[in-house]
């Protein structure tokens, strides 16, 4: 109805941006076929994003794709949380009403905190760092579910102004997008972004996606802006006029379009204000008084204003309201929105300046309308927006005393939809106001009408005379509580760590008395300083320990003593850690706090597994993972996926803990629980390796790489595909990974199960390089740390590592000096090792026999007791290593030639299935000096008189190699065999190359492990 009188100023034919245009299209091609497309449209304020985008989504229509576009919110400072999100969702109910029920089907709660529509977002369980990647995943999984049998176009409008929580879902989505018929198009206004914007981390991150594109956008040029003028006035313009409004817009469209309007209005060139506000201005002040009021009041109302907000606030007749809006619709400054009732401005930059034209008092006053119409009437905005308005208007009216409150409130909504940043920024916002108010409005205040945003740990902070916290009124120490839970939760851990020691300096000022809420400050630094690598917490656990000392129970007792326990769990697993546990549990039952009991049972299992009580810790944590699943508490019930995974590795029930793994993930990627899915299958991989399946142990760490948002299942992730590279010969990737994993881990908190891993694969490449005195100075450092309770499965495989190298090495000169300490160093870490389970015990026979065969005196009785030790178990490489080992001996002691070559023939079918090349080559030309016959393919051994070995060495060469092995430089080897010092250089180059090692060191050590010639000198 309004379309028919506006103001003739947009061109109705599609000016320039060909290119552009196209390779939207093509995106829209591409992803028809199935591959998903990601693009960014940037250009300045006015350039012709939006125009662009219109275009591409009249042709996406016609092709029939689905389109659902939703643009960010300006709001004043308080950006509404995942607003383009919930709007293109909107649109998508609304177009796919059937296909996106079926899609959200299981998962309306979670999904209802974007999409409030869907359900309620309440009754979820307590908020964890989880929590937001949780949403995250299953909004992905949501599109593209319904891309699955259409093409979906999600059009992302005005990205610079989008608060964190849309930042960070972006991020995830076009990182994380792998399939389904899904074109995400974003735009932004290039230049707003500064170099402190909050865009700009973002914009750098994409750009090293390869999979989203960017389109700049420029000005027109003189040309375009010609066709853009006869596009406007329907007729071919003066030339004059071309010029003039080429040079004063330099080739903006919006302002051509201003420009023109102000022409034809009669206005003459030099009547316009060299200033951009007044010429956006001037269509606005050529409208009625009324017309203009309306434009005013729209533009301090937010990015989208209802039109029963506009009419509440504006106060005029019905008929007086609609002629105003006529007329701004007609001037083309504020258009309908689309399937809604309400209004916004044609162009941003209008909004802009109106509101920066408007006075203080005005803007003061127009927002105190608009609060108290909201509160007269909260019907007037759809629910998921009115508590974030509400406060907002209130803010900016000035008025303290009704902004705490509805700043509290809108804290709340925040929380259930997991937008913690924007949460921060309202806490923020409310102890700024906290002293501007009344004292009698603060006492009015309760931790209730917090809900469920209050942090169940600071709740619990009450005064202990005050059982229902309901009762106590709310504290400003309950705001920073809160603030410091909202700025973890959003993972600005600086922040939370400063909001904390400010509460801290508080409590310890005698301005505020609460041992309870001081011990919850405490623990929660304790984790930040674990989480930031400034220490282990430990300090902070205990001053938490000590002000609950002689305290009535409860819940922060036990929340202090579970952190206690798995302070002691990870680091010193013993006696002290397994009492905090059981007092832990016996707090939380006392105060009836379910979760923190299941959450204090889990690790009281843990502990009791690496204490020795097997059976009784598993059938712990198996109870806790049952309760938690029957609960809900799904990221609980994955912690115990976790842990007992864990715990049956550790036992060395591999291929059980790979079940428990499946479940697990299973359960993870079912809720979106996409940080624990990737713990779990960091302990899948550590399994499949145990089990030979190093392929698919490879796959789930890179894949564990590409999905953890956490450091430490990245560093495990790096960690194990070291280990595969190392075992594989792949010693450069091997020493990178390893980089990358000691990066993660860092070393201002050891925590025993990464630093012993750390070091058993930094042994491993250390000893393929030849580095020996690396490998004892590793082995050293962790046998002086030592090896807590729990910590056998990690000591074992580091112990063998080490003792490997020293007798692979035994005979080597360069070898001899410090051997006796490193191996006194062995025998010191074996008699702290448990040997809980058969396979740690066959380690136990293997690292003995290995300190036999470093001192010269192994025997092949005992090689077949470790070979019987670990055939019952799933360990086909140790299995297949120590068949290497006794076929050796076999072969040493002169006899039973066919047991070793049916023993090699096992091995190296083994080698060949991990692809462990430098195994396999071990064996291969063990088989070759005793003339032995291997089922796979090998080295032909060198047919008898011919002078060479299996390496094809000349007799020379092999008195040459044996001076090398003997530590002799090529003057000295040219002085021994009467030859020229060129000559021996030579004979040195060609044995390195037949034997294809890289150094002298590397032969030497390949001399005294596969006997290859007579070392002794």
């Amino acid at each position: 109805m309004l379309g028919a009188v506006e103001t003739r100023s947009v061109s109705p034919v599609f000016v320039g941006r060909a290119g552009e245009l196209t390779a939207l299209t093509e995106a829209l091609a591409r992803a028809t076929a199935g591959e998903p497309q990601a693009l960014l449209v940037a250009g300045e304020a006015g350039v012709g994003k939006t125009r662009l985008i219109e275009e591409f989504l009249g042709t996406a229509r016609d092709r029939g794709a689905v389109v659902a576009v939703g643009g960010c919110v300006e709001l004043g400072a308080d950006g509404l949380p995942f607003a383009p999100f919930s709007t293109a969702l909107r649109a998508l109910r609304r177009l796919l009403p059937d296909e996106l029920t079926a899609a959200a089907d299981g998962q309306e709660g979670e999904l209802a905190r974007l999409l409030p529509e869907l359900g309620d977002p309440g009754g979820h369980e307590p908020s964890d760092e989880d929590s937001t990647a949780r949403l995250f995943e299953l909004t992905v999984r949501l599109l593209e579910r319904l891309a699955t049998d259409r093409t979906l176009v999600l059009v992302l409008e005005d990205l610079h102004w989008a608060d964190a929580s849309t930042r960070h879902l972006l991020t995830y989505l076009l990182r994380t997008l792998r399939r389904g018929r899904v074109v995400v198009v974003a735009s932004y206004r290039a230049d707003d972004i500064h170099r402190r914007h909050p865009l700009r981390p973002l914009l750098a991150e994409l750009d090293r996606l390869r999979s989203v594109r960017r389109i700049e956008l420029a000005r027109f040029t003189r040309a375009e802006v010609h066709r853009q003028l006869t596009g406007i006035l329907a007729a071919e313009p003066d030339p004059a006029l071309v010029d003039e409004v080429f040079d004063r817009s330099d080739g903006n469209a919006f302002f051509v379009e201003e420009l023109v309007v102000s022409h034809t209005s009669g206005c003459a060139a030099g009547q316009l204000s060299d200033s951009l506000r007044d010429l956006l201005l001037v269509r606005v002040e050529m409208l009625p008084e009324d017309a203009q009021r309306v434009v005013r009041i729209v533009a301090e109302g937010g990015s989208t204003v209802e039109h029963g907000l506009i009419a509440a606030v504006a106060g005029l007749t019905e008929d007086a309201l609609i002629e105003a809006l006529r007329a701004a619709v007609g001037a083309n400054i504020l258009l309908p929105v689309p399937d809604g009732d309400g209004y916004r401005f044609r162009h941003s930059l209008v909004r802009e300046a109106v509101s920066d034209d408007l006075l203080p008092g005005e803007r003061s006053r127009l927002n105190r309308r608009y609060a108290e119409a909201l509160e007269a009437d909260p019907a007037l905005v759809r629910a998921g927006e009115r508590a974030t308005r509400l406060a907002t208007y209130w803010y900016h009216a000035h008025d303290p005393a009704k902004a705490l409150p509805a700043v509290l409130r809108a804290a709340v909504e925040t929380r259930k939809r997991h937008a913690y940043a924007e949460q921060l920024r309202l806490l923020e916002r409310a102890m700024e106001l906290w002293d501007e108010v009344p004292g009698e409005v603060r006492a009015s205040l309760r931790p209730v009408d917090c809900a469920d945003s209050y942090p169940p740990l600071a709740r619990c902070a009450q005064d202990p005379d005050a059982r229902d916290s309901a009762t106590a009124p709310l504290r400003h120490l309950d705001l920073f509580a809160e603030a410091a839970v909202a700025a973890r939760l959003s993972g600005q851990r600086e922040r939370a760590l400063k909001i904390g020691r400010t509460a801290l300096r508080l409590l310890e000022s005698g301005e505020e008395h609460d041992p309870l809420r001081a011990a919850w400050f405490w623990t929660e630094r304790a984790r930040l300083q674990s989480n930031l690598g400034r220490g282990d917490g430990a300090e902070e656990i205990a001053r938490a320990q000590d002000l609950v000392k002689g305290l009535p129970p409860s819940a922060v007792h036990a929340v202090v003593l579970v952190a206690a326990a798995g302070w002691g769990m990870l680091r010193a697993p013993g006696p002290e850690a397994l009492a905090a546990a059981e007092r832990a549990v016996e707090y939380a039952r006392l105060v009836r706090a379910e979760a923190i009991e299941l959450s204090a049972r889990l690790t009281l299992g843990t502990i009791r597994v690496a204490a020795g009580d097997r059976e009784a810790g598993l059938a712990e944590m198996e109870e806790v993972r049952a309760r938690t699943t029957r609960l809900g508490h799904f990221q609980e019930a994955a912690r115990a996926h976790i842990n007992i995974s864990s715990a049956l590795e550790g036992l060395g029930r591999s291929r059980e803990a790979v079940g428990v793994a499946d479940a697990g993930i299973e359960l993870a990627r079912s809720r979106g629980l996409v940080d624990s899915a990737a713990w779990i299958r960091g302990n899948k991989a550590e399994s499949l390796f145990s089990l030979g399946r190093w392929d698919e142990a490879r796959t789930e760490s890179e894949l564990l790489l590409s999905s953890a948002t956490s450091s430490k299942p990245r560093g495990s992730a790096f960690l194990r595909l070291a280990q595969i590279a190392a075992a594989r010969g792949e010693t450069p990737t091997a020493t990178a990974r390893l980089a990358e994993a000691r990066a993660v881990f860092g070393t201002r908190d050891p925590i025993p199960q990464y630093t012993l891993r750390v070091a058993q694969v930094a042994i491993a490449v250390a000893a393929a390089e030849g580095r020996l005195a690396d490998v004892r100075a590793e082995l050293a450092a962790a046998a002086d740390a030592g090896f807590p309770p729990g910590t056998h499965r990690y000591g074992w495989p580091l112990v063998l590592t080490a003792v490997v190298a020293e007798a692979d090495s035994r005979g080597l000169p360069a070898a001899e000096e410090g051997r006796a300490e490193a191996l006194a160093t062995v025998r010191r870490c074996v008699r702290a090792l448990a040997t809980p389970a058969p396979v740690w015990a066959a380690y136990a026979q293997r690292v003995s026999e290995e300190l036999a065969r470093a001192e010269g005196r192994e025997s092949a009785a005992r090689w077949a007791e470790v070979v019987a030790a670990f055939t019952p178990l799933e360990r086909p490489h140790q299995l297949a290593r120590c068949r290497h080992r006794l076929a050796d001996a076999l072969l040493a002691e002169g006899g039973r030639r066919e047991e070793a070559a049916a023993l090699l023939r096992e091995a190296h079918a083994t080698a060949v299935t991990l692809g462990a090349r430098p195994f396999r080559e071990d064996i291969e030309l063990l088989a070759a000096r005793a003339r032995l016959s291997l089922v796979a393919e090998q080295r032909p051994a060198a047919p008898a008189g011919t002078g060479e070995d299996a390496f094809g060495l000349t007799p020379r060469e092999r008195e040459v190699l044996r001076l090398v092995a003997a530590g002799r430089t090529n003057r000295q080897i040219a002085q021994e065999l009467f030859i020229s010092p060129k000559t021996a250089s030579v004979h040195v180059s060609h044995i390195l190359a037949k034997l294809g090692v890289g150094g002298r060191g590397e032969a030497a050590a390949l001399v005294h492990r596969l006997h290859l010639v007579d070392a002794r000198s």
